[in-house]
């Protein structure tokens, strides 16, 4: 679980990602912009916080 745990915030980017193809070549709906967003940013937090070395 550790291992994963690390990767977590690279995952959720790359959710976040997704969100805008399937937003550019799919579905053009707000909702994919706005989830993709916040998939990002949390990805961006998780991954600076969860690595971070003390």
């Amino acid at each position: 679980m550790d291992g994963f745990k690390k990767y977590l915030g690279v995952v959720l980017i790359l959710l976040g990602v997704l969100c805008l193809v399937m937003y550019k070549f799919a579905v053009p709906e707000n909702w994919l912009l706005v989830s993709a967003m916040v998939l990002e940013v949390a990805g961006i937090f998780a991954y600076i916080f969860i690595n971070k070395k003390a």
